[in-house]
């Protein structure tokens, strides 16, 4: 990977939350939300983080967004440290990386217009000076971006609750892109959608990176989806990774036990080709975070697992050009 290519790169990042409880409040142990996790996103790339709920994806966009202080690791974006810059440093670096919520109802302030919503990060930003912005100018960038993603400009005036769900998330989107980012990290920004609307976002999404040539960071538990959408797939499984690979490869040739099995789930249109295809039914339930894990944190549920993987977390390593997987086999 070239290093001019690079736009956010995070490393050993972890993100850990302590847990207290008892008449006095004191602390009963650590949950290992993020445990160690390397991956870079090249400029105008889509990499999707998949995984099944509770595995660390939502936490990882908001440890690399710095909405959580990570425990430990970098965030590198454009080469500059997110984790050692202070409060004022951050605002003026998160101009270049914005978020897309997975509600879009919830991720709105119901007491604004559409407009306004779209507006306040210009306004913020043209407040503490890194714009230099008028108001004229705001309000017709709020009106170029509400057309841009499929809305009337003649509906700025419009509270949240007016729109339909696949409105709201398009004035989300609005706003993220308000600042004109590099980076946008979506939060399974489709999964609270109807499925005719889902793919009408995830074009929106598309087309709106080629326009602006804009990386994404695109969270879901949907495999076709991901499929869909990515350039390359990351598996995540209880806060680690577990597989990293072009889209295309790791669909046509998943290497580790679990993205296996997620893929396994997955159903084929063809009754022909489901029914003559093999499930992979994994057992025992997923070990509670809270738990230090010496071994592959997959190994209690591994149908190939030997006893080397009890024994010491396996590296991701390359095993093929551009695939990587954190397997002893």
């Amino acid at each position: 990977m070239a290093e001019a290519q690079t736009l956010l790169e995070v490393r050993g990042l972890k993100m850990h939350f302590p847990v207290g409880g008892g008449f006095l409040g004191r602390r009963q142990g650590t949950i290992y939300a993020v445990d160690g996790i390397d991956f870079a996103l090249r400029r105008g790339e889509t990499l999707g983080l998949v995984g099944e709920s509770g595995c660390g994806k939502s936490t990882t966009a908001r440890a690399v967004a710095q909405l959580h202080r990570p425990t430990a690791g970098q965030v590198l974006l454009d080469g500059r440290d997110l984790t050692r810059l202070q409060d004022r440093e951050l605002i003026a670096a998160r101009k270049d990386m914005q978020m897309v919520f997975q509600d879009p109802y919830a991720s709105l302030n119901p007491r604004m217009t559409a407009g306004d919503i779209i507006a306040e990060p210009l306004r913020i930003y043209s407040g503490r000076g890194i714009l230099a912005l008028y108001r004229r100018e705001i309000d017709e960038r709020v009106e170029q971006l509400m057309e841009r993603v499929g809305l009337s400009r003649f509906f700025r005036n419009r509270f949240p609750h007016e729109f339909s769900g696949g409105q709201r998330q398009r004035i989300g989107i609005a706003r993220a892109l308000a600042l004109q980012p590099q980076l946008v990290l979506c939060d399974e920004p489709v999964s609270a959608l109807d499925v005719s609307i889902q793919a009408q976002i995830l074009n929106l999404f598309k087309d709106l990176q080629e326009e602006f040539g804009l990386a994404y960071l695109f969270i879901a538990h949907d495999l076709a989806v991901i499929k869909y959408i990515s350039t390359r797939v990351a598996v995540m499984y209880l806060g680690t990774l577990a597989e990293v690979a072009d889209a295309a490869d790791l669909y046509r040739d998943p290497r580790h036990p679990y993205t296996q099995a997620l893929l396994s789930a997955v159903p084929i249109p063809d009754p022909r080709v489901e029914k003559a295809r093999q499930r992979i039914i994994l057992t025992g339930d997923v070990p509670s975070p809270d738990q230090v894990r010496t071994g592959c944190p997959f190994c209690d549920r591994c149908w190939m697992r030997m006893d080397a993987c009890r024994e010491g977390k396996p590296p991701l390593k390359e095993v093929a050009p551009g695939h990587q997987v954190a397997c002893l086999l």
